[in-house]
């Protein structure tokens, strides 16, 4: 036998297998950087200082960054993404309230531009739309 050493690249569905796996890590871990980084602003608990430090250190020392701050600050991502969901829909219904309640015609006409805005900039989906048309219509 030939001292021949045969490489992943030898075989080519391991050579595809191995490229998608690195792709794939590489797609996860620019996820996960985008979301500390969404989280260090939506974080109001913390003052300018320490999102600064915080953003500091996740992107020069990202692996350490990244990792710290999800030892550390990890357990309040979802609360905190919860909240800010929370809020925007609490928002949104206000606003639908406070649209929906105008009862004169001109009201009425606002209101629908306004939610054909909404619906213009993917605020609001089709059906969320023709459901909110019909309470100002009606």
């Amino acid at each position: 036998m030939t001292g021949h050493m045969y490489l992943a690249y030898d075989y080519p569905v391991l050579g595809a297998f191995w490229t998608m796996m690195w792709i794939f890590l590489w797609v996860i871990w620019i996820f996960l950087i985008v979301r500390v980084v969404m989280d260090v602003f939506r974080d109001d608990g913390m003052n300018g200082w320490a999102k600064a430090a915080w953003l500091l250190f996740v992107l020069v020392l990202p692996f350490i960054g990244i990792l710290a701050y999800l030892l550390f600050r990890g357990s309040g991502m979802g609360r905190r993404e919860a909240e800010q969901m929370r809020n925007r829909q609490k928002a949104f219904d206000e606003y639908v309230r406070e649209t929906a309640g105008g009862g004169t015609a001109a009201g009425g006409v606002d209101a629908l531009a306004k939610l054909s805005e909404l619906k213009a900039k993917g605020d609001l989906t089709e059906e969320e739309f023709q459901r909110f048309k019909e309470k100002v219509l009606h």
